[in-house]
């Protein structure tokens, strides 16, 4: 099989190896679902760099996670490819009633409101519960406005220490299901059922540690976003010193590590 430009093959190549590769075989909607949400950070990535091979290459991986899960949607016999191009363009003509009809919309703030006045008549009679405007993010983003929408109705902590006492609670629920102190998660396993369950738990715990940010006015996603950046950083300056040493990765231990890593610590504290 060639590569092409028409969608057509892009289906038909997926076919393809959701029946001879073993990898494409076994995955689900379910499993999918977090490379789904990868692909689309690493185009908003790829559109910051500015680098046109790289932005054509994100916007492919977001196309395979859109035609890979149409095409498990279709073998589950609920929808196929078509239907989804087809409610798709049937949203994107009725929310343009200024293009594929007469109405006039003469500016941009114009259209976003009457977009919104449509969709609203498209949700009427929809159950409508406090929590349904809040929209997906990511998680973190998602918890944060979960919190503030459920505030406005007085479902919060009075104060600080409200929040402090839950995630004391939540962190001794999480210790109790952790394995013991010598688990090493290189070589001992846990199964599927201690894995939910841990998961469940350090949910709570990120979620109050979320709401704890709120509590303080702290941006949450950017507080994490900050702290990802000096990971990256700290990490650079430990893999520059070791190199600098004709050093590597393989070569060095946890110890000596640790020592570049308090060292990248107190050259920023002095710059």
């Amino acid at each position: 099989m060639t590569p092409s430009r028409n969608f057509d093959d892009l289906l038909a190549l997926m076919q393809r190896l959701r029946t001879d590769c073993p990898w494409d075989a076994k995955q689900t909607n379910e499993s999918l679902k977090p490379y789904a949400l990868e692909e689309v950070f690493e185009l908003i990535d790829a559109i910051n760099s500015s680098d046109d091979q790289e932005i054509k290459g994100e916007l492919g991986d977001v196309l395979l996670q859109v035609v890979f899960h149409a095409h498990l949607y279709d073998e589950q016999g609920r929808f196929d490819m078509g239907e989804v191009i087809y409610a798709l363009m049937q949203k994107l003509i009725r929310r343009h009633p200024h293009v594929f009809d007469k109405e006039n919309l003469a500016t941009d703030e114009d259209v976003k409101r009457r977009w919104n006045e449509i969709k609203a008549i498209e949700n009427a009679g929809k159950p409508k519960r406090l929590l349904s405007d809040v929209k997906t993010g990511t998680a973190l983003m998602t918890a944060q406005n979960l919190q503030k929408q459920s505030a406005k109705v007085g479902f919060d902590w009075a104060n600080l220490g409200g929040v402090l006492d839950k995630l004391q609670e939540e962190l001794g629920e999480l210790q109790a299901e952790l394995p013991t102190a010598s688990f090493a998660y290189k070589t001992d396993k846990l199964d599927a059922a201690q894995k939910d369950k841990i998961s469940d738990e350090l949910g709570d715990v990120l979620f109050v540690l979320t709401n704890l940010a709120r509590h303080l006015d702290i941006d949450a996603e950017m507080a994490l976003h900050n702290a990802n950046a000096k990971f990256r950083r700290r990490f650079a300056f430990v893999e520059q010193s070791l190199l600098a040493s004709g050093q590597d990765f393989d070569g060095t231990n946890a110890a000596e590590m640790d020592r570049l890593w308090t060292m990248a610590k107190l050259s920023e504290q002095q710059s």
